[in-house]
């Protein structure tokens, strides 16, 4: 397998307008990013993946942009993330930022110009069609409403939209357009950064015709379609191999043989990718079904292109809350989601505030929430007469806003995040979850993500080893079990994903092999050697060295 710096990596994700807030007006900036980023160096982590700064009317927290050269003013200045790119490099990480160039905001001076009039030059920068039958070109949904159509009514054509209505997606079939991008992509590259992170790369190609779908509400119709491989050659080729940097492409509803269409090492396109297999499509936690993706993707992938592993972000609800035990086992689950996805192949991600096991959280009415994607949908619902108890409690779950929650440095007002009223309520949580308390720990979750990403430095095992799911586990609910190998090292993983404790009977193939454990998740554990089993706790993870 070709070895790089960034497999080797554990990137950190940063929600700064929920990080740290250094001037008290209720919403985090980079200047707050720069006075903590010792909490992230402290880690040991080698990348900071930096949600959109860019200049925008925040209607969907910097996805809908309206310039890419500029900073928006809640976030800071272009002097300030020069500063903060001069921080992280002066600690040895790198910062890749994310990027949208699937759609801009409608206040983009592109956009202006196109929707001015129908002969403007850059009228077909943006998807514009004829109304059809007295109404939308077609049936399709968009993410984040009903139609992904919107008619401009002094033009009189509809533009479309995949997400919000202020959200125009751009023409990538127009060349100039594409020209556009690559040289704002140079830009930023000749600037220092070390990356890009693209947001909803794969809907980049739209469908030829825009024909009506047979299952409108099934929107996978936006993704994945014929022409997009070739844009992400040609931006590749006319972008990103000039620069030694890794590029990491968000890309719903593929499957391990599409997906190593975007990172196949000869191909030419991305470096990794953000499948959704397991945020987008399983709900909440499913160890068979988990099992099999991880099978799959690692058959469709290994030696051939890279993935990345997570299971939450800023869109999609603390992991520990979906998909561990956020009461009683909270410290034991952090601990084994973190062992589970340090070690299992991929490059870990590591969404901020997971690394204290921060929770997802339910406010009580819809006005405590800001997720427009959650917000439309609770409207819409309530349009066909839905009760609006019933209609919250059901998008609380996976509401994106679960994970946008601030920061919780300490048991001070608003968790230390601010000194004003936070842009969203803080997690009331936060007098029993926070830094200061996990910092004051040395069985914390904190520590133990220290040990695990050291441990991950020190032994290339973890990054390039083989993988091995053990068959006698493989339909066990409860117990997760595999190897990495590489030469002549190999590690066991064991893991109890249950609230139960239990006992793992070793097979024969460890017999008379010694069992050296590396790190585990609970203090007082041991082989029953003699016995031949392990007797493992609720929650409990550990990794064995195995000769």
């Amino acid at each position: 397998m070709k070895r790089t710096w960034w497999k080797e990596a554990v990137v950190y994700q940063i929600y700064w307008r929920s990080f740290y807030d250094s001037d008290g007006d209720g919403c985090g900036d980079l200047e707050g990013l720069i006075q903590k980023l010792d909490h992230i160096a402290g880690l040991g982590v080698d990348v900071i993946w930096l949600n959109p700064v860019y200049e925008s009317p925040d209607l969907d927290n910097g996805y809908d942009i309206s310039d890419y050269e500029a900073v928006m003013p809640k976030a800071g200045t272009m002097e300030t993330l020069d500063r903060l790119l001069a921080e992280v490099h002066r600690r040895g990480m790198k910062l890749i930022m994310d990027l949208v160039v699937n759609h801009t905001s409608d206040r983009h001076p592109w956009f202006v110009e196109s929707r001015s009039s129908r002969d403007n030059p850059k009228r077909d920068w943006y998807i514009w069609l004829d109304a059809k039958a007295g109404g939308p070109p077609n049936n399709w949904r968009s993410y984040f409403a009903p139609s992904a159509w919107e008619l401009d009514a002094a033009t009189d054509q509809y533009y479309f939209h995949s997400f919000a209505v202020e959200q125009p997606d751009l023409n990538w079939r127009n060349p100039e357009v594409r020209e556009a991008v690559y040289g704002m992509m140079k830009r930023w590259l000749d600037r220092g950064i070390d990356g890009f992170r693209l947001d909803a790369i794969a809907l980049l190609a739209k469908p030829d015709g825009y024909p009506d779908a047979e299952k409108p509400e099934d929107i996978r119709y936006l993704t994945n379609n014929p022409g997009l491989h070739d844009y992400l050659r040609e931006m590749n080729e006319r972008v990103f191999s000039g620069y030694d940097v890794v590029t990491v492409g968000e890309a719903a509803y593929v499957t391990p043989e599409e997906g190593l269409k975007f990172v196949g090492e000869d191909r030419g396109e991305l470096d990794m990718l953000f499948h959704f297999e397991i945020c987008d499509e399983m709900p909440a936690w499913d160890m068979l079904r988990f099992k099999r993706i991880q099978r799959a993707w690692y058959e469709g992938l290994w030696g051939k292109g890279s993935n990345s592993q997570f299971l939450n972000n800023h869109d999609h609800t603390r992991q520990v809350t979906r998909y561990g035990n956020d009461g009683p086992y909270r410290v034991q689950s952090a601990k084994l989601l973190a062992t589970m996805l340090h070690t299992l192949p991929g490059i870990p991600y590591i969404y901020q505030g997971e690394e204290i096991g921060m929770t997802g959280v339910r406010f009580p009415s819809i006005e405590d929430y800001d997720d427009i994607a959650m917000k439309n949908r609770y409207a819409e619902e309530i349009a066909k007469g839905r009760d609006p108890a019933e209609t919250l409690s059901g998008l609380q779950a996976l509401s994106r806003d679960n994970s946008r929650t601030p920061m919780q440095w300490d048991d001070s007002s608003e968790a230390g995040f601010t000194t004003g009223k936070p842009w969203i309520k803080v997690n009331p949580n936060y007098r029993e979850i926070n830094v200061a308390k996990d910092l004051a720990d040395l069985d914390s979750v904190y520590a133990y993500y220290q040990r695990l990403i050291a441990l991950r430095k020190e032994n290339e095992v973890m990054v390039y080893g083989d993988f091995e799911e053990w068959p006698e586990w493989e339909e066990d609910a409860r117990l997760y079990v595999y190897t990495r190998k590489l030469g002549g090292v190999c590690w066991l993983i064991v893991l109890n994903h249950s609230d139960e404790a239990t006992d793992m009977a070793l097979p024969a193939r460890l017999s008379g092999r010694t069992m050296r454990m590396l790190l585990g998740n609970e203090s007082n554990v041991g082989v029953g050697e003699t016995e031949g089993y392990l007797r493992l706790k609720p929650h409990e993870a550990r990794i064995f060295e195995v000769k």
